[in-house]
């Protein structure tokens, strides 16, 4: 039995992966953990998520106490807290023996120069960023297994990643073109006016500039187009990606590069069919439909995650399952 605290557990990604752990015979929670001036410190999880009734922790404040007592009674921490945050935090429950599964930006570049750039802060825990992995499961499941902190990747990565890394062998110098759209809780819990269900219509944002364009890019190998657009929905991920092949590529061998997702239970992938969000939702699963235009070259191909499961918390839960040799 692995005891697992969970950080920030108020917000979407933090409930969610309580109730995806709470599910686990292997796995118990340690604890859920909020901010010292979080108003929702002291409530049980489920008086503010109704849904989520099977969990009967309490928030608590994260206090110097309650970390002593994470490092003592914890074997892994998941952390759903702000970039910043997670920096620190990782570091501390890392160096105390601890696995980090980490589903902030916080770790996902190893290349300390990004982070000023795309989250604005510098990185100032060397070491522990030399030992991080991205956490794509199907992957780097082999690395996963082998370090204690893990970066668990972006929402929209995940889903682009998944869609292109089979095309990797295939791709030309043109840049793939990635036009995704994510449901509002991809925003967070905290109240935006933007982000307010009524002020919600369709809508691209971060053109040019999205953060997760240079994770996809350095995850890929290949720099991408990447754009993100707001959906009045709550969750959910349908990334539609247009892509140029090299010249000579088959069908056949498209077949063949999205095979090695075969004998996934999480992948799907489907010919000349194309998934919904609604698909995906609440589940952990990515479906992806492609169709390959052999005259011109060029393949779209189209993938559905949930952005809180499979885009965040249930990938993490693929993750310490991996780290820890779980069925």
């Amino acid at each position: 039995m692995k005891n697992i605290a969970i950080i920030g557990a108020s917000g979407y990604t933090g409930a969610q992966i309580t109730a995806l752990i709470q599910a686990e015979a292997e796995l118990s929670i340690q604890g859920l953990y909020v901010s010292e001036n979080s108003l929702d410190q002291g409530k049980p999880l489920a008086e503010l998520y109704p849904v989520y009734q099977q969990v009967k922790h309490c928030l608590q404040p994260l206090t110097a106490d309650a970390k002593a007592a994470i490092v003592n009674e914890a074997d892994a921490v998941v952390l759903a807290t702000e970039h910043v945050i997670s920096l620190e935090l990782a570091a501390y429950f890392y160096q105390q023996g601890l696995a980090v599964f980490d589903l902030s930006g916080a770790y996902r570049f190893s290349d300390a120069a990004q982070y000023p750039k795309w989250y604005g802060f510098e990185h100032n825990q060397p070491e522990v960023l030399a030992q991080a992995v991205y956490g794509l499961a199907e992957w780097n499941a082999a690395a996963v297994a082998k370090t204690r902190m893990i970066a668990v990747p972006g929402c929209y990565p995940t889903a682009s990643l998944t869609a292109l890394k089979p095309l990797k062998p295939f791709l030309t110098d043109a840049y793939p073109v990635i036009n995704a759209v994510s449901g509002v809780t991809g925003a967070g819990r905290k109240a935006q006016l933007h982000t307010s269900f009524c002020e919600v219509s369709l809508t691209p944002y971060g053109v040019l500039g999205h953060r997760h364009q240079p994770e996809i890019a350095t995850q890929l190998g290949q720099e991408v187009i990447f754009t993100p657009h707001l959906g009045n929905f709550k969750r959910g991920i349908l990334a539609t990606i247009t892509v140029q092949l090299k010249k000579g590529t088959t069908t056949e061998q498209i077949s063949e590069a999205y095979s090695v997702y075969d004998n996934s239970d999480i992948v799907k992938v489907m010919h000349n069919r194309f998934p919904k969000v609604d698909d995906v939702v609440l589940t952990p699963n990515c479906i992806l439909g492609w169709k390959y235009d052999e005259q011109s070259g060029y393949l779209v191909v189209s993938s559905a995650i949930d952005n809180l499961m499979k885009g965040a918390a249930s990938q993490a839960l693929q993750c310490i399952k991996i780290h820890y040799q779980l069925a």
